[in-house]
């Protein structure tokens, strides 16, 4: 007996009956012969006339009170504040998604467009046919037999949308009288027969693939042979199964499978499909609808109209297809959006940030070299002449001198200049800020942080200045006006101001000065014999004058420790401040203005992900 195949003996009348035999009997006559009554019988059925394309569009898409018009507003919002950050394909399918609601919005909510998609030879022609009670679009072995999308509208007001999915006027067709065409579930549906997906035409998979993009819901129809084709499942599929809820999986030709083996396909398509990551709507759960059935023989046809009817009296299809294209959005956006941790910039990081501002400006070290300062001026001004004298020779600068030895036994500088220090502290701040931020994000916190950082170290310098001289203007000391009493990068601190007990200590030590002169001259004049011996009393005025120079010296030392310390500690305060102000200004508030704008446009992605019906 001849092999025939679904498609070219599955050419009825919609009865569900080969050949539109009431009786079900089967004609093995000749190919010819059957294609011949075919074409009679269309030719005197009556004419299905093509849909009204100038009907008004009536009831237009207004969706029910729920999370898809906030989750698009939040998209948009997120595309919007994305686009100076993330090029133009990362937001490509994201844009597609707000433009394809927008237009599916503006189109009418009464109705549900539903694709019927498949392989060749898979019989998706047939079942197209059978569920319009009619011979609409053409079956046969000839590959491929549909070329171009065919339309079969239930009620009027469907042109707007059959013109988005760019259906020509001529292949508009409506369900022939009948109990298909007057079965109330059905009324609002859009059912369109698409060519083959695995066509050897590349236009032919062009329109399946766009149409599909655009259509409410699908019916997959595969076949035992190739249910399981890798093209079907990597490149439809898979990538679809956030839309299983508008997804039915339809296993025809099961009257070619003997016994239990429908049964056994079918699992293993339920298997294949579970891999693929659909969910499959079982025990009431949402999900695809997978079932098997013949559309040669009518088997299960019923059952898939009713299926149909319900999904399409319930008119959330649009919606639920939107809001999954929404996820699916989303999902392909969450690596560009959702960042691992909690990124930012914490009170340590600033505070590490300015301290090393600090020790690149030299905060420390000019804090101790104002206490020194201090401390070597009110030396000068309480020491004994003597020692005076002696500190004069070696600010001579003559070898063996105690400066020149101080200063070569002054550790050096470090290797790093001020500059290379701030450009480091600027780069460990910047990559504490951006760990854990998705690429495109961190890389904008680096740019804000090393945009902001050039020209910092002359700022830090010029700061430095001001700071110093604000300093010596409020303690109203200091030699000159505007003189800085802090140094600069690499500086040396000006001469800060005297104790204010100077003058006396100084009209003391001159007096010790004055006991030992007066007491040594006594002394000569006795050895030389001018005046009359007796060594005790100038002695003791000697004596007492040279204990009492180093006793005055000793006490101004003790006297202005504290004041030292506190000078040095408010010239580090102030210059440490003049850099973590310039640091916050140019560094840091550039980085946190864009940590804030991503937890904006984070805040705008979990809104979108919200209210997802995938899971995703």
């Amino acid at each position: 007996m001849t092999a025939v195949t679904d498609e070219d003996h599955g050419k009825g009348d919609g009865t569900g009956k080969p050949d539109g035999r009431a009786d079900g009997r089967w004609d093995d006559g000749l190919i010819a012969r059957r294609a011949a009554e075919a074409r009679e019988a269309e030719e005197t059925a009556p004419p299905t006339p093509a849909e009204d394309d100038a009907e008004p569009q009536v009831e237009a898409y207004a969706p029910a009170d729920g999370p898809l018009p906030a989750r698009l507003d939040a998209l948009r919002e997120l595309v919007g504040l994305s686009r100076a950050r993330l090029d133009r394909d990362t937001l490509a399918e994201a844009g597609r998604v707000l433009d394809e609601a927008a237009a599916r919005q503006r189109l009418s909510s009464r109705h549900t467009v539903i694709a019927v998609a498949g392989a060749t030879g898979s019989g998706k022609s047939t079942l197209f046919n059978a569920l319009a009670g009619a011979p609409i679009s053409d079956t046969g072995l000839r590959r491929p037999t549909t070329s171009q999308p065919i339309a079969c509208s239930w009620t009027d007001g469907a042109a707007g949308l059959l013109d988005r999915l760019a259906v020509p006027g001529r292949l508009r067709r409506r369900p022939h009288p009948g109990p298909a065409a007057f079965d109330e579930a059905l009324q609002g549906l859009v059912l369109v027969d698409l060519p083959d997906h695995d066509s050897a035409a590349t236009e032919h998979r062009d329109q399946v693939d766009r149409v599909l993009a655009l259509v409410d819901a699908v019916i997959w129809v595969v076949d035992p042979e190739k249910y399981a084709d890798a093209a079907l499942h990597e490149r439809y599929l898979r990538p679809l199964a956030g839309h299983a809820e508008v997804t039915f999986v339809v296993l025809n030709q099961t009257d070619r499978l003997p016994g239990e083996a429908a049964d056994l396909v079918l699992d293993d398509l339920r298997r294949l499909l579970d891999e693929d990551g659909i969910a499959l709507g079982e025990h009431g759960e949402p999900g695809a609808t997978v079932m098997s059935l013949s559309a040669l023989t009518g088997d299960g046809v019923p059952e898939l109209r009713e299926m149909i009817g319900r999904f399409v009296s319930d008119r959330t299809a649009a919606t639920r297809r939107l809001s999954a294209d929404v996820d699916a959005a989303a999902a392909r956006l969450r690596r560009v959006y959702v960042a691992e941790g909690r990124p930012g910039l914490g009170e340590r990081a600033r505070e590490e940030f300015t301290d090393r501002l600090a020790e690149a400006v030299g905060a420390a070290a000019a804090g101790q070299a104002a206490e020194r300062e201090w401390r070597r001026n009110a030396s000068r001004a309480c020491g004994t002449p003597w020692l005076r004298l002696w500190r004069w020779y070696e600010n001579r600068g003559l070898p063996g001198s105690l400066d020149r030895l101080g200063q070569a036994l002054t550790p050096p500088e470090e290797e790093l200049t001020a500059r290379q220090r701030v450009e480091q502290a600027v780069r460990i701040v910047a990559d504490d800020a951006a760990d854990g931020l998705p690429g495109p994000w961190a890389q904008a916190v680096r740019e804000a942080a090393f945009t902001g950082a050039q020209g910092l170290p002359e700022a830090l310098d010029e700061l430095a200045v001001r700071a110093g001289a604000a300093g010596t203007s409020k303690r109203g000391g200091g030699t000159e006006t505007g003189k800085s009493t802090v140094p600069q990068l690499g500086g040396r601190p000006p001469k800060p101001p005297r104790p204010k007990w100077w003058p006396a200590a100084v009209l003391a030590q001159a007096s010790m000065t004055l006991l030992q002169i007066f007491g040594g001259l006594w002394l000569v004049g006795q050895i030389i014999g001018v005046l009359e011996p007796g060594l005790v009393t100038p002695a003791l005025i000697m004596l007492a004058g040279v204990v009492g120079g180093p006793l005055v010296e000793w006490g101004c030392a003790a006297a202005i420790r504290g004041p030292a310390r506190r000078y040095g500690q408010d010239a580090e305060r102030r210059l440490r401040e003049a850099a973590a102000g310039c640091g916050r200004a140019r560094v840091l508030d550039p980085v946190a203005a864009e940590l804030v704008r991503y937890r904006e446009v984070r805040e705008r992605y979990v809104a979108v992900t919200e209210f997802s019906t995938t899971g995703r």
